[in-house]
């Protein structure tokens, strides 16, 4: 049975974009019938939510509470909820597709127009909200889920359950840099023998090139301005490294892979780096575009190239059924196949989130992870039988 009262919680609010966003005292209404309440345990820093500071996603309605990458444990089910019960430790699912829209219906649940429409207006699937600053004044749910505080209500398809054998803090990167990076490999067909160049590797492109090692790509560059990046991307998988800001990234490129990669993914957001993912393709070869570009950017490709048969194509959040994928990642982890844990550049705070953002904007580390509950986020249990 759903909780029937309001709770007040602790969480990160952006006012406005631009400016600092701070831990306020806000009002979370109980979940409605096909909604879920969430003690969360912890959550990811993404490059959206700073995308999210910064302007350059959504319909510009503040103020928002942040997170759209985390986990933690049902409190709550609303009375039409299948599937899930209290005590149940989950990862959210930023788009919890209607199963109604014409995407739905033709197995691209994440291109679902429900969600896109409420989540772009930061609200929840019936384009209500749940959250309310102490003053009255409507909150905005950050992507769907606004994470980045004690307690989450989300619709029952936002919240997919996870093995409580998976520390939280761990579980908390599933539900958006895992599954979008690996998702992003399956999407392009990567196969056995291939070769694959990632450009960028933060959060999403580490994923990106473990999904390319667990597809038996055998050479796969990773490109980023940062050493801290390609050495842990060499953990991930990667063959071979380049510093994006000391050499020709195209060139060295092209001779460490005999002339060109099959696959390439951008995992940056910006034209220069989808045009290197372009550039760096063989003939034959299928660029593909993960990272979020700004409002407004152009990308110019030369007509000539696509006699030789090169691809370009986007994936967004996996290009899967979220659901399914996440029970397939889940088995790599648990066989031991997938390392969570060593893309974690450090545990912080809510106080933190600011101090986050501002290193993901500076390219610092590769995921910083919110510990809201601590007891919850380290907690390990066996495998209910």
């Amino acid at each position: 049975m759903a909780r029937r009262a309001a709770i007040e919680i602790d969480a990160v609010v952006l006012r406005r974009p631009g400016r600092p966003v701070g831990v306020e005292r806000v009002r979370l209404d109980p979940p409605r019938a096909d909604e879920v309440l969430v003690r969360v345990a912890a959550a990811g820093v993404c490059r959206s939510d700073l995308h999210l500071v910064d302007g350059q996603l959504g319909e510009g309605r503040w103020p928002m509470v942040l997170g759209h990458e985390g986990a933690g444990v049902v409190e709550a089910v609303g009375e039409h909820v299948d599937g899930l019960s209290a005590g149940d430790h989950v990862a959210f699912c930023f788009v919890p597709s209607c199963g109604a829209c014409r995407p739905c219906r033709s197995g691209r649940p994440t291109l679902c127009e429900t969600a896109a429409r409420n989540s772009a207006a930061g609200m929840l699937m019936d384009g209500t909200s749940r959250l309310r600053a102490r003053d009255g004044m409507l909150l905005q749910h950050g992507l769907m889920v606004a994470c980045f505080a004690e307690y989450v209500v989300v619709p029952a398809g936002g919240a997919v359950r996870v093995p409580p054998s998976i520390p939280l803090w761990e579980a908390a990167l599933l539900g958006c840099g895992v599954v979008t990076g690996i998702g992003a490999v399956n999407r392009a067909g990567v196969r056995v023998g291939d070769s694959v160049c990632v450009v960028g590797c933060g959060g999403v492109g580490l994923q990106v090139i473990a999904g390319a090692r667990l597809a038996g790509a055998t050479t796969i560059v990773a490109v980023d301005r940062t050493v801290e990046k390609l050495e842990l991307a060499r953990r991930r998988g990667a063959t071979d490294a380049v510093i994006a800001a000391e050499r020709d990234v195209v060139e060295e490129v092209r001779a460490i892979a005999d002339g060109g990669v099959d696959h390439a993914f951008e995992v940056v957001g910006s034209a220069v780096t989808i045009r290197q993912a372009w550039d760096v393709l063989r003939p034959g070869g299928t660029a593909t575009v993960v990272g979020v570009t700004p409002k407004g950017v152009d990308v110019v490709l030369p007509a000539i190239d696509f006699l030789s048969e090169r691809t370009i194509t986007g994936s967004y959040y996996g290009s899967t059924d979220v659901r399914v994928a996440l029970d397939q990642i889940v088995q790599l982890v648990v066989s031991g196949r997938l390392e969570l844990g060593e893309v974690v550049s450090d545990l912080i705070g809510l106080d933190d989130v600011e101090a986050a953002l501002e290193r993901l904007r500076s390219g610092e580390g590769a995921r910083s992870v919110i510990v809201i509950d601590e007891g919850l986020a380290r907690a390990r249990r066996a495998v209910e039988p």
